[in-house]
């Protein structure tokens, strides 16, 4: 064990700039970036989970495969993108795993945009808002989450689930 971390833990900063502009109305919030995330440097990157189908559902339009296109897809729809998590030691990518943790400022979006609404992507991403965001920044919508281990609910019904926090008038 070094620095006092237990076999398969690892302490981590998140390393993954936010994606908002000004004009940004719902800030999407999930807990920490997965390990292949933190691979590619850019949000929802394994392959299976069903993040940018259910946007691109949801927008009624192509789904993005570049980073690029994954952020135009979020500005497009004032959108902003983060997580909850600075820093923490977790095991692999398992949000149950979190511990030590330390959140994201968010105050740099929150402050920045005329954020109407916060969604939380799954239980982890909800439990970590309420513990160290919620007093600063009020309840957020628990939203079902979009990992491939939300094997309950099919693309159709997250789309469902989570269109009518997105939509903006």
């Amino acid at each position: 064990m070094t620095l006092g971390l237990k076999a398969g833990f690892q302490k981590l900063e998140h390393g993954i700039d936010p994606v908002f502009d000004e004009r940004s109305r719902v800030l999407v919030l999930g807990s920490f970036p997965s390990a292949r995330s933190r691979e590619q440097g850019f949000f929802y990157g394994h392959a299976r989970n069903r993040f940018w189908a259910v946007l691109a559902g949801v927008f009624c339009e192509n789904m993005p495969e570049s980073i690029p296109e994954k952020k135009e897809l979020l500005l497009r729809n004032r959108v902003a993108l983060w997580d909850v998590i600075a820093e923490c030691e977790i095991r692999a990518s398992s949000d149950s795993s979190i511990k030590n943790a330390r959140p994201n400022d968010l105050s740099r979006i929150i402050d920045s945009c005329p954020i109407e609404r916060v969604l939380a992507n799954g239980a982890a991403a909800a439990e970590l808002y309420k513990r160290f965001c919620e007093p600063l920044y009020g309840k957020a919508v628990r939203l079902p989450s979009t990992s491939p281990a939300n094997a309950a609910w099919s693309l159709e019904r997250l789309i469902g689930a989570w269109g009518p926090y997105l939509e903006i008038d």
